[in-house]
């Protein structure tokens, strides 16, 4: 599970949609903490969400890998590895160029 795998991890964000029990299970279950991520719904025109950025990076970073694009696999758990295998090429070329 997350937390035995990665206990580093104290504090998760969420879009709005998952406000709710979700907060509370968190809690409970997993023992970190989830900070729910709104947008005011008084401001006008495109405004920046404080930390939304981290997750759409990460989307694109993903959606340059050709199979992750379109969703050509039938299982989800193909998809799962296609997923797993781009942020693995992600993070090792970023490894690499560090040394």
């Amino acid at each position: 599970m997350l937390a035995a795998s990665c206990r580093r991890i104290r504090l998760v964000w969420a879009d709005g949609g998952y406000a709710g029990k979700l907060v509370g299970w968190t809690q409970e279950t997993l023992n970190l903490a989830l900070a729910i991520v709104k947008r005011s719904d008084d401001s006008q025109g495109f405004h920046v969400l404080p930390r939304r950025w981290v997750v759409e990076r990460t989307l694109a970073w993903i959606a340059r890998h050709r199979r992750c694009v379109r969703d050509y696999e039938r299982l989800p758990a193909h998809h799962k590895a296609m997923v797993r295998w781009s942020m693995i090429r992600i993070t090792a070329k970023r490894l690499a160029n560090r040394v």
